[in-house]
């Protein structure tokens, strides 16, 4: 009976014993679980971004300033105007130019004016004049040689006495239409008949004439003096049948290049200087800065008016020679601004420079973000948080970036383990500004990510995170 009772004892006491320990081990795990703020280790969607900080800007500005001086005449624009590129903002008096410009007017009017007749394609009656002058020239070229030909050649009997046929021969040609224009030379101009008989009668004393001289030059002796007349004639019409020829050349060639390019030049210049008078508008813009009123007096130099093209908001961020690699052009980005509250924008990287800035011994590169959606809140100089996207990913292992830790050399989470913390090594992927892609290690979904491990359970040897 007492054995009995004696194992009672024991059972009851083994029992408690256990329940004791139970109870020490579910307070320890709720203790655990209490102490340290844990999440699970999932799988989603991760947005890599780049954040960054700049100001915004026009995509074009200007700051019109006169070259010259006078009084202003008009004004065209005030601020918060649109202009397009080429509209007369202001203008100045005529009267209270220098000199140079009011002159340059005229030399405008002519410089256009030899550039138009340059560049006018020759006319019908003007190449027909020029084949003319060829024909002329030619001409002219022939009879000189001939009479060179006639004062250096020694005459030969059987020329000569053809010579003296041919005279006789014209001789009575010339006769014979005499005769027969006689019984009409009374006759009225405009008689047919008449006008017949008279042409016939010109050609036979042309032909007599001729004879004349082909006979004389063969019956006369050339001295120095007539050769040298003679060769100089032959050169000088040598040379103007060159000439006519070049002329019909450049006539169908067209204007030399250089010719119009001095000619517009001159133009440019002439122009250049007649401008003076006014500001233009450069580009498509806002007048944003109104910096004179009529009757002011203007001198080189003084400011007129600023100009922003602002259909297009740019802003430029610095980013770190460690993240440019990831940039791309067409990015997109997301735009948040202090002074527009509540209100997210669409942006798009525009420009990635191939060439940092180093400032301090640090390098960095200056990337333009063009706004998408800009609306009338957002304005030139505002700052803007800039985040650009670098990688979107789907269904990847996620984790906390607050709960990374640098242990030993490696990256490492903590999991809730049975009430402890037990150090998982991890290989980090891309990483928004929460959280990372677990690109390798032994981490796996549904583990309790603790968010707070205490300090003991770090070693300090470099930062948690590093791309």
């Amino acid at each position: 009976m007492k054995k009995f009772i004696g194992w009672i004892v024991v059972l009851v006491l083994l029992g408690g014993g256990f329940w004791a320990f139970r109870r020490y081990q579910v307070q320890k795990q709720e203790q655990s679980t209490t102490a340290y703020q844990t999440e699970a280790a999932r799988r989603g969607p991760l947005q890599a971004t780049i954040g960054a900080t700049g100001s915004v800007r026009a995509n074009q500005t200007a700051v019109l300033v006169w070259q010259t001086s006078g009084t202003i005449e008009t004004v065209n624009v005030d601020v918060g105007d649109t202009v397009r590129r080429g509209e007369v903002l202001a203008s100045l008096e005529q009267t209270s130019l220098p000199q140079n410009v009011i002159l340059a007017q005229a030399d405008l009017v002519n410089a256009q004016k030899a550039l138009d007749d340059l560049l006018e394609p020759p006319s019908e009656l003007t190449l027909a004049q020029a084949q003319k002058a060829i024909a002329d020239a030619q001409k002219a070229v022939d009879d000189a040689q001939k009479r060179l030909d006639s004062l250096t050649s020694k005459a030969r009997q059987v020329d000569i006495d053809a010579a003296q046929a041919a005279v006789v021969m014209a001789r009575d040609k010339r006769d014979k239409a005499q005769e027969d224009f006689a019984p009409y030379e009374n006759k009225p101009e405009d008689n047919l008949r008449r006008a017949y008989f008279q042409s016939r009668l010109a050609d036979a004393q042309r032909e007599y004439e001729n004879a004349v001289a082909r006979l004389n030059n063969l019956l006369g002796t050339a001295n120095e003096v007539d050769l040298a007349v003679a060769q100089a004639n032959l050169e000088t019409a040598q040379a103007q049948l060159a000439d006519a020829r070049q002329t019909y050349d450049d006539l169908l060639a067209g204007p030399d290049a250089d010719d119009i390019s001095a000619a517009r030049a001159r133009v440019a210049a002439a122009q250049a200087t007649v401008n003076l008078a006014r500001l233009t508008a450069p580009f498509d813009a806002v007048v944003t800065a109104v910096y004179l009123k009529t009757g002011d007096q203007v001198t080189p130099g003084t400011t007129a008016f600023r100009l922003d093209d602002l259909s297009h908001l740019l802003v430029d961020v610095e980013i770190s020679e460690v993240d440019i690699n990831r940039v791309k052009v067409g990015q997109p980005v997301i735009l948040t601004f202090d002074a527009v509250l509540g209100k997210e924008y669409r942006g798009e990287v525009v420009e990635v420079p191939p060439v940092g800035q180093v400032s301090q011994g640090v390098v960095n590169f200056t990337v333009t973000v063009e706004l998408k959606d800009v609306d009338e809140e957002v304005k030139p100089a505002m700052t803007a948080a800039v985040t650009i996207v670098v990688s979107e990913l789907e269904d990847v292992l996620l984790v906390p970036n607050r709960a990374v830790r640098f242990r030993d050399g490696e990256r490492v989470v903590y999991v809730l383990k049975g009430g402890e913390p037990q150090p998982v090594t991890i290989t980090l992927g891309a990483s928004s500004d929460t959280y990372s892609e677990v690109a390798g290690g032994d981490l796996q979904e549904g583990d309790l990510i603790i968010l707070n491990p205490p300090s003991q359970f770090e070693q300090q040897g470099g930062p948690p995170f590093g791309r």
